[in-house]
């Protein structure tokens, strides 16, 4: 099992939370395809919505991969890959309290620069400490 953070907005999240789905690196399979059926899942939300420049440098939902499927949507001139997510009930967390304690932040000036691909594998220990920053009924 492995635990992975996916990268989007919080527009983008509150759409995938909806659908149970999981789309990262603006639609591309790539990220999908390194996740299997149980990985943890974690999505960090560094702002409100695509084209707002507002911070929100947050968790924004949590959950498990549900199965090995991956399959391309169609929402016309755009078809990105998905893969099903079951969410669980939880609350945002702000990353800035968790820095000196993840592991993929810690002791970095430039803790930001992690998440510049989309999607990055993180720790159970991570993984868990955000849960329960979140609040989260997995």
């Amino acid at each position: 099992m492995k635990y992975w953070i996916g990268v989007v907005s919080k527009q983008h999240v509150l759409r995938g939370v909806h659908l149970g789905i999981a789309q990262i690196g603006h639609g591309k399979q790539s990220g999908l395809a390194r996740m299997h059926a149980g990985d943890g899942f974690i999505y960090y939300s560094p702002k409100e919505s695509k084209d707002d420049n507002k911070a929100l440098q947050a968790f924004t939902a949590i959950g498990r991969i549900v199965d090995d499927e991956i399959w391309q949507a169609d929402e016309g001139d755009f078809k990105p890959w998905r893969r099903k997510v079951l969410y669980a009930k939880s609350s945002d967390a702000p990353i800035r309290p968790l820095l000196d304690d993840l592991s993929i932040t810690k002791d970095k000036v430039s803790w930001g620069y992690v998440f510049r691909y989309g999607l990055v594998e993180i720790t159970k220990a991570d993984f868990t400490l955000i849960a329960k920053a979140m609040e989260a009924k997995l």
